[in-house]
């Protein structure tokens, strides 16, 4: 009868979901299905999502035509219980019927199917407040009333239950006195849109459940929401039932910390792993929770789990010098290598970390080879579990006082690895971060890297920076390869100048670049300060780019008119339009950090920055957009910086003052 029904369809001149799927797929999809009946898959609904169904929009005029197909499907007990399931997902992506409308299609049948789990998938059906209710009141099935509730909440919670919203909070205030733990933490979930300080109220009960080991089984058994493949976990809830805590950060840290206290005396290692997960997560958001936190991860280093010791390092290593009273058991870790299967690194890599945080010479010895293994390692880019080892970088740069250490291991990574390696590459930004002596003794390692665009452009700003000391490398220089860019072409071009030792050509040539507003703007601005007051004639041409370049240009020149001129106005006017933001809670941070070093530089701070900057030490919020580790490193690098600003002399200085001592 379906078959026939199919084909008696007009389907000409309707639509589908997508421009490229003709509308004749929609009846070969439902055909495939109608024939397949016991034999159908979950694969065999796929196509029908894109066919009757348009994410963020209304459905396609096909999907009116589909719709007693789909439902007489979903409700045909010959197919399979997953297949149904399915087309009950595609009735919601059909977005129909409307929210308390009539159902004159027969969808909201499929809420009294008499298989369960095709009941709990109709609960995200648009049915209302006043079908949930009905159906509340007679089903019986754990695992399809604990959606049912959830359902009723969400309705209450969005202001759509209307004058049923006293029958709603009815329901829920009932169930908070109920005996079954389960359905009472749903109700607790229910309940919390309505009253955000309810799950802090009943935290004791909540921890309670959570460490009751009898209980975790029983979460997988009737948690389920229509929006999720698979149960809930009980850490899948210890996770979500900490984000309803989020308004109030000391009722979370209390959470989390006394489940994993209490998880550590009944050696519920699950329980532990998951509260330290949602530990780290305020720990990289909210400063508060470090004081807290850092002896908590401390006592964790001797746990008996191996995950759990790797989460403690962890921690230790992204709160710096703060974690100095643990270097010893870190070191004692050094050998450790558990690892937890869904999460980077060993606990020895993380232990290591903390150290070189710490300034623990103990870190050094292996710590270079590790780091090149790592870079080495096949799909690292694309790690993005939490924790994750940190990289390569972030851990070297900061050991520039023990660049004789370690440089010798580097240059024979370097020379070993070559261009191709991701260790050479990785190395070469540490050394250009570094700077001083220790390019000198790199440079004849350096020289053939100048033959591979993959490194070439890097091995210059080493050189240049060099100056005269790098002369011997101009040969190396004029012929290397460099990737067909203006910009590449002129950094050669520089890098010989400045290597020859020809200042003034270099100047000549940076400062035209600056009045001929070329495209590499921004290094030539940077080139153009290290000349000083010499480059004094060019100001004109570099206050045009303050005042009329690009957003990303404005703040390098402003920098660079003082460093020329000597002059601290305008450049702290424009100093203050890049901090200033920052304490209204903008997000600008890279130029908030060129911003600080600049205004530390010049020793000057006006009112209103100083007021700023007040401001922001006293924010909560790390000063990071990125998460993991590297939002917790930079808010430390950018508060450190904070500090040297507040500290500097002058509150006010006058419009006028001029630098000297050039």
């Amino acid at each position: 009868m379906l078959l026939r029904a199919l084909d008696a369809v007009e389907w000409a001149g309707l639509e589908t979901g997508s421009p490229s799927e003709p509308v004749a797929d929609v009846r070969r999809a439902l055909r495939r299905l109608v024939r397949a009946g016991a034999a159908a898959t979950e694969e065999d609904t796929y196509p029908l999502y894109a066919l009757v169904a348009r994410d963020g929009g209304e459905p396609p005029s096909a999907a009116a035509v589909a719709l007693p197909f789909v439902i007489a499907l979903a409700a045909d007990p010959g197919l399979p219980v997953a297949v149904r399931c399915a087309l009950v997902d595609v009735l919601v992506a059909m977005r129909t019927p409307a929210p308390n409308s009539e159902d004159g299609s027969g969808a909201w049948t499929l809420l009294a199917d008499p298989e369960p789990a095709v009941r709990r998938a109709a609960t995200a059906l648009s049915g209302g407040t006043g079908r949930l209710l009905e159906r509340w009141r007679v089903e019986t099935d754990p695992a399809v009333r604990l959606p049912l509730l959830l359902a009723l909440g969400e309705e209450a919670a969005a202001g759509r239950a209307g004058e049923r919203a006293e029958e709603v909070r009815a329901v829920l205030a009932d169930l908070l006195d109920t005996d079954d733990p389960v359905l009472w933490v749903a109700a607790v979930h229910a309940s919390a849109a309505l009253d955000r300080d309810l799950p802090v109220r009943h935290m004791d009960r909540l921890i309670a459940v959570f460490s009751d080991p009898a209980l975790r089984p029983r979460f997988e058994e009737v948690w389920h929401t229509p929006a999720v493949d698979g149960p809930w976990t009980r850490e899948d809830l210890v996770r979500s039932t900490a984000e309803l805590l989020a308004h109030d950060v000391d009722a979370e840290l209390s959470f989390v910390v006394t489940l994993i206290e209490t998880s550590r005396r009944s050696a519920d290692t699950a329980l532990c792993r998951e509260a330290l997960d949602a530990a780290w997560l305020l720990l990289s958001d909210k400063r508060s929770t470090e004081a807290v936190l850092l002896p908590l991860a401390g006592a964790l280093l001797t746990d008996a789990d191996g995950p759990v010791r790797l989460r403690a390092a962890n921690m230790l290593a992204v709160l710096g010098r703060a974690a100095a009273p643990y270097a010893d058991a870190l070191a004692g870790l050094l050998d450790d290598d558990a690892s937890d299967a869904f999460l980077d690194g060993t606990v020895r890599e993380f232990a290591r970390w903390a150290l070189t945080r710490i300034g623990d010479p103990r870190a050094l010895p292996g710590l270079i080879e590790q780091l090149r293994a790592q870079e080495e390692e096949q799909g690292r880019a694309y790690v993005l579990s939490e924790p994750r080892r940190p990289e390569t970088a972030d851990v070297l740069i900061p050991l520039r006082a023990h660049a004789d250490v370690l440089l010798p291991a580097m240059l024979q990574t370097i020379r070993e690895g070559g261009p191709a390696s991701g260790a050479t590459r990785a190395f070469l930004g540490v050394l250009e971060a570094w700077g001083g002596d220790v390019r000198a003794t790199a440079l004849p390692d350096l020289l053939p890297l100048l033959t591979d665009t993959r490194t070439s452009v890097t091995v210059l700003r080493l050189l240049s920076a060099m100056g005269p000391a790098a002369a011997s490398a101009q040969p190396a220089v004029r012929t290397c390869q460099v990737l067909d860019h203006p910009g590449n072409h002129a950094l050669v071009a520089r890098t010989v100048l400045r290597i020859g030792g020809d200042r003034e050509a270099l100047l000549r040539a940076v400062g035209e670049a600056v009045l001929q507003a070329e495209d590499s703007w921004g290094a030539s601005l940077s080139a153009l300060a290290e000349f000083g007051l010499d480059a004094a004639p060019y100001a004109d041409g570099v206050r045009a780019v303050m005042e009329n370049g690009p957003h990303w240009y404005r703040l390098t020149a402003a920098i660079t008119l003082w460093e020329i001129t000597g002059r601290v106005q305008p450049t702290l006017g424009v100093l203050e339009e890049f901090i200033l933001p920052t304490a209204d809670g903008g997000e600008d941070y890279g130029f908030f950090q060129d911003a600080l070093r600049a205004l530390i530089r010049m020793g000057v701070i006006s009112p209103a920055i100083r007021t700023a900057l007040l401001t922001v030490r006293q924010s909560e919020r790390r000063l990071c957009v990125e998460w993991s580790y590297p939002r917790i490193v930079q808010d430390k690098e950018l508060r450190g910086l904070v500090e040297e600003a507040l500290g500097c002399a002058d509150a006010a200085a006058p419009a006028d003052t001029v630098r000297t001592g050039f």
